[in-house]
């Protein structure tokens, strides 16, 4: 073959090479924008919502008010004062306690108040 056949089929090659290579980043980009667009139409809404006054605790006679420091699979958890539902998982395994509070915390030792509750935990989580 002669040569300024040889220089013609590669220029011909080149092009087709970018003209693909275009026709990709086309593609690319439009599956791009619609994906994006999918997205933005199943994002939730947030709204913000203010108050004006003062909080009321509302007295309720059944609420059962209290915590229950107890153990579960080796770690020390806190239940609400019904003994039932789960407040709290914690990461404070309860070898690590000395011997005396690892027995009341699987007895489930019981803290009246958040403060008294947090600050049990922070004594005992590091």
């Amino acid at each position: 073959m002669k040569p300024k056949y040889i220089a013609g089929f590669f220029a011909f090659l080149l092009l087709i090479l970018l003209l693909l290579a275009a026709g990709y980043q086309m593609s690319y980009r439009a599956v791009m924008d619609r994906q994006a667009a999918r997205s933005e139409e199943h994002a939730p809404v947030s709204e913000s919502i203010s108050a004006e006054g003062e909080a009321v605790k509302e007295e309720n006679p059944d609420a059962v008010e209290g915590y229950y420091i107890c153990e579960l699979h080796g770690f020390v958890v806190v239940y609400l004062g019904n003994r039932t539902t789960i407040y709290e998982l914690t990461e404070i395994p309860t070898d690590e306690l000395p011997d005396d509070v690892a027995a009341e915390v699987k007895a489930g030792k019981y803290a009246a108040s958040e403060g008294e509750l947090y600050a049990f935990l922070e004594n005992y989580s590091s």
